[in-house]
């Protein structure tokens, strides 16, 4: 019989979420597709979600809350969304702009071209120059988050044309973003120059266009995943199921955010032509080869790294066992009865199976070490688990630069690779052994098989330093905070 489960609180690990973004024009079930997504996205944005939809008649219906979807958007709340056929909504975790529900998106105007609706997956490095320049000409902003920037620019464009005038916004900001605009006639869709931030296109089966940051938010209301949206591309598209294509801005060299597939993305979702689960297995076989191990078994820390962890596995021909649970309930802080235990349930709940790694020499394979603090821990509870060594294996680079492109990283002094070399991390986190993969030998997964050249294409900043877009001017996550306290 397994001996039962020994388990720790964790504060949040990793890099912090991103945001997610979905949208559909031309669909009588809008509203409510656009809610399923967004559950599907989820993983991207837990603190606040909205929706907003138009009705071609020029009436735009939005609704925005915090906390995850099933709190911010109840579905008995999606009766006045429900009049629109065309939807944007919006997952976020606050990159620029504090959290509060001022800054939740899609953020919405109303001025002299009618209403639009704003959703924005990514960071404009830029933002506080614009910012500053649009004040000294009498803009008055209502948020502090970057994506108000581009409705300023819009309004104050004297383009003719509402398209002309996004597109126009979007060649004046920098950096990574997934961007979605909603008017009351017609839906514009574009991805910064560089493509550093995933957006893709879908079709339903009624031929109603749509997109969003990953192709499992296209499996869940039924859509067939089409193509990836193009760097520095704008698609307009139209509630008669019609689409335009055009761009805003020439493609520069193509930056994905590695870390999509290292952490962020789903598993079941496809990346700019890669399949997140199989290159992750890549991840881990590369480092089985680089980094192996004399142990018993591997395990995955649930649930970005358990890819990985097969792929190690499989390589080195080590089992690969349960090891680690993660409890997938803690997070539900309305079934906690009283706020001490509420406090207490927001932590994310880990456990080490007694029965599986006890007495075993154990590989532990997970995604990156931010802080390592969060890698100590584990380390220490899979030994009073019994655990006789415990090996770590991190399935990309040493993480030593803090993103501007639309990811709460660290500051690079809370960065534990950015002040410490291997050994000392190692000392840090109490591990028999550690092992990194290092940068080219991470980038071969994205090669076309049987070639193991290093792939290109990717933004690897947080690893090198080397950003693909200058950062001079970005601006930290609350630097464009300003009184907001009677709106929040």
């Amino acid at each position: 019989m397994t001996a039962p489960l020994r388990s720790i609180d964790l504060p949040e690990r990793k890099l912090n979420e991103e945001c997610g973004v979905f949208a559909i024009a031309g669909d009588e079930l809008a509203a409510e597709r656009t809610r399923l997504a967004l559950v599907a996205l989820q993983h991207r944005g837990p603190e606040s979600a909205g929706i907003a939809t138009v009705d071609g008649l020029g009436g735009m219906f939005h609704h925005r809350g915090m906390g995850l979807v099933s709190e911010a958007l109840p579905e008995s709340g999606l009766d006045q969304l429900a009049a629109g056929s065309s939807a944007v909504g919006h997952v976020r975790y606050s990159t620029t702009g504090s959290s509060c529900i001022a800054n939740a998106q899609p953020l919405v105007f109303a001025f002299s071209r009618g209403n639009i609706a704003l959703a924005h997956n990514g960071n404009l490095v830029n933002a506080g120059t614009l910012r500053h320049e649009l004040e000294a000409e009498g803009a008055i902003f209502q948020t502090t988050s970057d994506t108000e920037v581009v409705a300023h620019l819009v309004a104050r464009s004297g383009e003719p044309d509402l398209t002309d005038a996004i597109r126009h916004a979007l060649a004046a900001v920098e950096g990574g973003f997934a961007m979605c605009v909603l008017a009351d006639d017609r839906l514009v869709a574009a991805r910064d120059a560089h493509g550093l931030r995933p957006l893709v296109l879908g079709r339903t089966d009624d031929g109603a266009w749509c997109v969003a940051s990953e192709s499992c938010a296209l499996d869940i209301v039924g859509a067939e995943f089409v193509r990836d949206v193009e760097p520095g591309e704008l698609l307009v598209l139209w509630p008669d199921g019609s689409i335009e294509q055009s761009r805003f801005a020439e493609p520069a060299a193509r930056a994905l955010c590695t870390f999509e597939h290292i952490y962020f993305a789903r598993p079941d979702s496809d990346v700019d032509g890669h399949n997140v689960h199989a290159t992750r297995k890549r991840f881990g076989a590369l480092l089985a080869d680089i980094a192996p191990a004399d142990a018993d078994l591997v395990i995955g820390v649930p649930d970005s790294s358990t890819s990985a962890a097969i792929g190690y596995a499989e390589r080195s021909g080590t089992p690969f066992e349960i090891g680690l649970v993660k409890n997938r309930y803690v997070g539900r802080t309305f079934l906690a009865p009283s706020p001490e235990l509420r406090a207490s349930g927001v932590r994310m709940k880990l456990s080490a199976v007694r029965g599986v790694v006890g007495g075993r020499r154990v590989v532990m394979v997970d995604d990156s070490i931010v802080r390592g603090t969060t890698s100590r821990r584990i380390v220490q509870l899979l030994r009073d688990s019994g655990a006789t060594e415990v090996h770590v294996r991190i399935a990309c680079p040493p993480v030593t630069h803090p993103c501007f492109y639309g990811i709460d990283t660290s500051t690079r002094d809370e960065l534990v690779a950015a002040r410490s070399s291997i050994e000392e991390i190692r000392e840090l986190v109490g591990a028999d052994s550690l092992a990194f993969l290092d940068e080219p030998t991470m980038m071969r997964a994205f090669a076309p098989p049987g070639d193991d050249r290093p792939a290109c294409g990717h933004c690897n900043a947080c690893f090198t330093g080397r950003y693909p877009v200058a950062i001079d001017a970005a601006p930290g996550k609350l630097d464009l905070e300003r009184g907001l306290a009677g709106v929040r």
